[in-house]
């Protein structure tokens, strides 16, 4: 079960406070409730369910054979994702886990089908993204429910603290990047594992090192889900590697720009 510390109830135009940056640190993710709105996730989701299927999908596959539909942005734009990533709410807290200025390395709609969606396995994110040019780990991510999100629909998995284990090698198996197997089985030994179950609007910020998984869509319902990652500026990758992750200043858009946003 989550710790009172690290769910938080944040009143409007508040940040995170200085004790939320300690248990940040400390176990390597915050869960903010009610972020932002059943309606402006209802408003993401409506536009994503048009515009995304006319647009090239990446297909991640597990080791069932099962599927996950990924639609990925290389920049920031003045659409409705750009309103959500490049949104105050977000990225004034990530500024102030950072304590430095922050840039948006990429975002992504991630679409789990009811009955058949596929499991991620374990891995961490700067587990790859350091294979891209980024030297540190001064990196994270944040991700909105856009649908609510529990075990029956293959909600987040993360391994509390174990960003402290620093970058685990990875593998490519199958159409995903899995950390090191012997590695896995003794962090699941040492760290406890939390289901993060969250309500539409809800947004969970977790470090770039997190060992995180998920399974299988099991439910009768697709589950959406929006996420936003964020690198350092000092961070930029030293060479191109991916369209994605490269540095571009950051315009931040004001917390009502989701709720004033139209097509």
């Amino acid at each position: 079960m989550l710790k009172s510390s690290e769910i938080i109830q944040l009143p409007e135009f508040q940040l995170l406070s200085e004790q939320n940056k300690k248990d940040y640190q400390e176990n390597g993710f915050l869960l903010i409730k009610s972020l932002f709105s059943k309606e402006e996730t209802q408003k993401l989701r409506s536009i994503a369910e048009k515009d995304i299927p006319q647009t090239e999908i990446l297909v991640k596959g597990d080791q069932s054979g099962n599927i996950t539909k990924l639609k990925m942005w290389d920049r920031p734009g003045d659409d409705i994702y750009g309103m959500f990533s490049r949104n105050e709410r977000i990225v004034d807290n990530v500024e102030v886990l950072f304590a430095e200025p922050i840039y948006i390395y990429s975002a992504k709609m991630i679409l789990k089908n009811a009955k058949e969606g596929g499991a991620w396995e374990w891995h961490q994110d700067y587990g790859y993204w350091y294979n891209y040019g980024c030297l540190l780990p001064t990196m994270n991510s944040c991700i909105i429910a856009i649908d609510a999100a529990n075990k029956e629909n293959g909600c987040l998995q993360v391994l509390r603290g174990s960003h402290k284990i620093g970058r685990i090698n990875h593998d490519r198996i199958n159409d995903q990047t899995v950390a090191d197997n012997e590695k896995i089985q003794e962090a699941i030994k040492k760290f406890e594992l939390e289901y993060i179950e969250m309500q539409p609007g809800d947004a969970l910020i977790f470090d770039g090192n997190l060992l995180h998984r998920s399974d299988s869509n099991q439910s009768e319902h697709d589950r959406w889900s929006f996420i936003a990652s964020y690198n350092t500026v000092a961070n930029k990758p030293y060479k191109r590697v991916r369209e994605y992750g490269n540095y571009e200043e950051l315009v931040k858009v004001p917390r009502s720009a989701v709720a004033e946003f139209s097509l």
